[in-house]
């Protein structure tokens, strides 16, 4: 399960709750694109759009990631590489989602983007945004651990 693309700023800005997986709806040109590892989601994110249809349920859509236009796609006119990608996933899971983002807050930020067989899947959280305090928190512990780490490494040679 090789890893495409990681969303590094989502577990800094955002506490993840939950954790979902999607396949996404792509074009063929775009598939060799992220394979090759030429995507990006910095500043993606997911929405829930109302359907077109009366008394459907919202749609999942990835919105503004990256998928530049593969190097030996030919001529793709009109192709626009920020456009949004319809997610894949079960009306019980949509639901699931539709309930848990009515909570205030809440949002939902893709972390990852990888490959489970021969399919992309995404997986995305549902994430609480952080204050500016948690953050400092966070990385104060991430010293603490650090120094913690070097100090127990410089002991182990004295020995």
């Amino acid at each position: 399960m090789p890893t495409l693309a990681v969303n590094k700023k989502a577990n800094f800005d955002y506490k993840i709750l939950d954790n979902y997986e999607a396949g996404l709806e792509l074009l063929g040109h775009e598939v060799k694109s992220i394979k090759t590892g030429h995507v990006s989601l910095k500043g993606a994110f997911v929405v829930l759009k109302q359907s077109k249809r009366i008394n459907r349920l919202p749609e999942v859509y990835l919105i503004n990631a990256h998928v530049p236009l593969y190097k030996f796609a030919g001529n793709v006119k009109n192709y626009d590489p920020y456009r949004s990608r319809k997610l894949l996933l079960r009306k019980s899971e949509i639901t699931r989602l539709l309930g848990k983002k009515r909570g205030e807050g809440l949002t939902l930020i893709p972390l990852k983007l990888y490959t489970k067989r021969s399919l992309i899947k995404l997986e995305f959280g549902l994430g609480q945004g952080k204050k500016k305090f948690d953050k400092r928190e966070d990385i104060k512990k991430r010293d603490v651990e650090r120094q913690v780490r070097t100090l127990s490494k410089r002991s182990k040679f004295k020995v």
